[in-house]
């Protein structure tokens, strides 16, 4: 796609500039370099890179390759936005081999639901089969307001 190309080979993935983003981001302000990159590891990865070679965006699922997958850190640079490299990107995941056949495919945000209704999500069928147990977080800076 103009010479944008996707791939999920983890050798690709540029830590500095996944992690520079993350750590910036509302979902997940000042996470730590360690936790960014233990995150690859029990993740399938979609790294999105710029003609010229350079990480452009990313996505990850959380799966088990089997029956559930959580899409989580999705984002594309600011300087590559606006050409519908989102949209390719979460389609792209989406049609992974590993991701087919499962159950459930869920993803939580605060500012793109109309990008995840255009590949398929919608709200929770059943949100009072749902609960959450909130977690230690590590980070080093305090959760944003919602926007």
């Amino acid at each position: 796609m103009n010479g944008y190309e996707i791939s999920t080979d983890r050798e690709r993935l540029d830590l500095d500039v996944i992690h520079g983003f993350l750590r910036e981001a509302y979902w997940s302000p000042g996470v730590p370099r360690d936790v960014v990159e233990r995150s690859f590891a029990h993740s399938l990865c979609f790294g999105l890179y710029a003609p010229d070679g350079a990480q452009a965006g990313f996505a990850r699922a959380v799966t088990d390759h089997a029956t559930f997958a959580w899409i989580a850190d999705v984002f594309v640079l600011p300087e590559h936005r606006g050409q519908g490299l989102a949209a390719w990107l979460m389609r792209t995941l989406l049609d992974h081999p590993d991701l087919q056949e499962l159950r459930r495919i869920v993803l939580a945000t605060w500012d793109a639901h109309g990008l995840y209704a255009g590949v398929g999500f919608g709200p929770l069928a059943r949100p009072e089969r749902w609960m959450e147990r909130p977690g230690v977080r590590p980070f080093t800076h305090p959760r944003p307001a919602r926007p």
